[in-house]
């Protein structure tokens, strides 16, 4: 058996990567849907319209390896979008939906950052210049989404759920 190297952990991990951004793409809209402010709603739609970018980013990486763009199963992201699904369905309605999506919503940006972060090193390492550069812009727009989720959660979705609560 060949020994495996950062090589085979670096196009496992794209894939990985691949797999969740697809399912995310998959899950925004839900959620868009779901959010009770427009402000939420707003958010979500400007990630998914980012996440269509960053699919199309990590294809470019994928050619630059020489290898097909397809998706590895990845159990992290399902576990963290089912948890999401389970916020939309048993806070339906109430003043806590909104700060429970961006709560599902950041758990996914924090996986996606990792992620990121990760690809990015090992990039470097692998001598992937132009690899580098287009991963780091998937990182960049991640990091930028958190602020803007815990921006949107501090501002009003938190603040409107413990009002409500503390009536």
């Amino acid at each position: 058996m060949a020994e495996k190297t950062l090589d085979n952990l670096f196009f496992d991990t794209l894939k990985d990567i691949y797999f969740a951004e697809k399912q995310i793409l998959r899950t925004l809209p839900k959620m868009a849907r779901a959010a009770q402010s427009e402000e939420g709603k707003q958010a979500f739609l400007k990630h998914r319209d980012q996440t269509e970018g960053q699919i199309e980013r990590l294809q470019q990486v994928f050619e630059l390896i020489g290898k097909p763009a397809r998706g590895k199963t990845c159990e992290a992201i399902q576990g963290i979008i089912a948890e999401g699904e389970e916020i939309m369905e048993e806070y339906k309605g109430s003043v806590a939906l909104d700060a429970g999506l961006i709560s599902s919503a950041q758990a996914v940006e924090h996986y996606e950052i990792a992620r990121y972060g990760t690809l990015k090193s090992w990039a470097r390492q692998l001598g992937m210049d132009e690899a580098v550069a287009l991963i780091d812009a998937n990182l960049q727009e991640e990091m930028e989404t958190d602020q803007l989720l815990t921006q949107l959660g501090e501002a009003s979705a938190n603040p409107k759920g413990a009002k409500q609560n503390a009536a």
